[in-house]
């Protein structure tokens, strides 16, 4: 488990520097800027457990062959669930960022932002086997 905090901490830190790196941000901007991103990466991290949970409770069904219908409708409803806690978070985080940042800075974050986790999804995407 200590291995597992030391690999997120990273994993954040990584983020974070790849995220200053592209924004650019004047240092006023920043001021501003990095508190709202901290609390966005804290609801981020609550969905992200909350996809964490889901994976693996289909790995266990999928390795003990044992995904019923029941299982596979819980699934695609958590599925749904969280696609739409991600969208609603976005969407309070809007707002949010327009308050520290110019529009085009708000739409360079949300595409970073957006980037890393389409890179993460597709990594997880490559070691999930479809539903059998």
């Amino acid at each position: 488990a200590a291995g597992m905090q030391i690999m997120r901490e990273k994993v954040k830190a990584d983020k974070k520097l790849l995220v200053a790196k592209n924004m650019q941000l004047t240092e006023s901007e920043a001021k501003a800027f990095w508190p709202v991103y901290e609390e966005y990466q804290k609801e981020l991290e609550a969905i992200n457990e909350r996809t964490a949970k889901m994976i693996k409770s289909y790995a266990d069904a999928y390795n003990a062959k044992s995904m019923t219908d029941d299982g596979a409708k819980k699934l695609t409803d958590e599925f749904v669930a969280i696609q739409k806690a991600d969208a609603a978070i976005k969407e309070a985080y809007v707002p949010k960022l327009s308050k520290v940042l110019p529009p085009k800075k708000v739409a360079r974050y949300l595409q970073v932002e957006n980037k890393i986790r389409a890179l993460v999804n597709f990594d997880m995407a490559e070691h999930i086997p479809l539903v059998p």
